[in-house]
């Protein structure tokens, strides 16, 4: 099996997340934002996955990452991965590079090799941070890479992140954040390219759909304060755990 997708990710690999996500969980989130989160029971409990949030913000794989209840093996883009301390921690947190605007191979089998060993897999599919908070169009190479592995893909919307920290800006501010795991997509596998190309469209429309529906959700949630709960509340709907 591993002989299939040859991969750069290491064998110590991951060996400091729990600690981290517990780091940034309790200590760095609740510096940076009010975190409600809605839908972990769509994380299926064992095998294979994808999450796709919509980004809007540095902090988006911090939150996403910190709230998940299974580990997540992230795609970070390759110009992250620089200096000794990055190159070694990233890899350590799950985080493995790709280069972005080309095809990565190396990033794709990695995708692959991860997915064959049952672990779930974090991808961006807008392809970087939103310049205005809304929804970009996804990326046809992703859709490539899901309708090959087949396997369950979870839609995240994510509203808020944007205003505690937009691309544009040099420093957070403190807001509120609201996070919906959507119920999983499945395409199934499509391993001949031909089949993949004639999906493509279709999946794109209907993962863009499903993300804007939660994005949506999650935005009109978050004006409603009497349809918020707010974290500082002993009754706040549902706390990290």
């Amino acid at each position: 099996m591993s002989e299939r997708f040859p991969s750069s990710v290491p064998p110590w690999r991951a060996s400091l997340y729990a600690p981290v996500q517990r780091l940034m969980r309790w200590v760095l989130m609740p510096l940076l934002a009010r975190v409600d989160v809605e839908g972990r029971e769509h994380i299926p409990a064992d095998g294979p996955f994808f999450l796709i949030p919509n980004h809007q913000s540095v902090l988006d794989p911090l939150i996403v990452q910190a709230l998940c209840r299974r580990p997540v093996y992230s795609m970070t883009k390759s110009t992250q991965f620089t200096g000794r301390l990055m190159r070694w921690l990233l890899p350590r947190i799950g985080a493995f590079p790709v280069r972005r605007y080309r095809t990565d191979a190396q990033a794709v089998r990695t995708v692959l090799r991860l997915i064959e060993e049952g672990k779930g897999v974090g991808i961006y599919p807008e392809g970087e941070r939103s310049w205005d908070g809304q929804l970009q169009p996804l990326r046809r190479g992703t859709i490539r890479v899901l309708l090959k592995a087949g396997v369950p893909i979870i839609p995240v919307g994510i509203a808020g992140s944007y205003d505690v920290w937009p691309r544009w800006s040099k420093r957070p501010r403190r807001c509120r954040v609201r996070l919906r795991y959507g119920a999983p997509i499945v395409f199934g596998a499509h391993a001949d390219r031909l089949a993949r190309e004639a999906a493509l469209p279709a999946a794109r429309k209907r993962l863009e759909a499903a993300l804007r529906e939660l994005i949506d959700e999650t935005s009109g949630a978050r004006e409603g304060d009497a349809r918020v709960p707010d974290r500082s509340l002993p009754d706040a709907k549902e706390r990290w755990a």
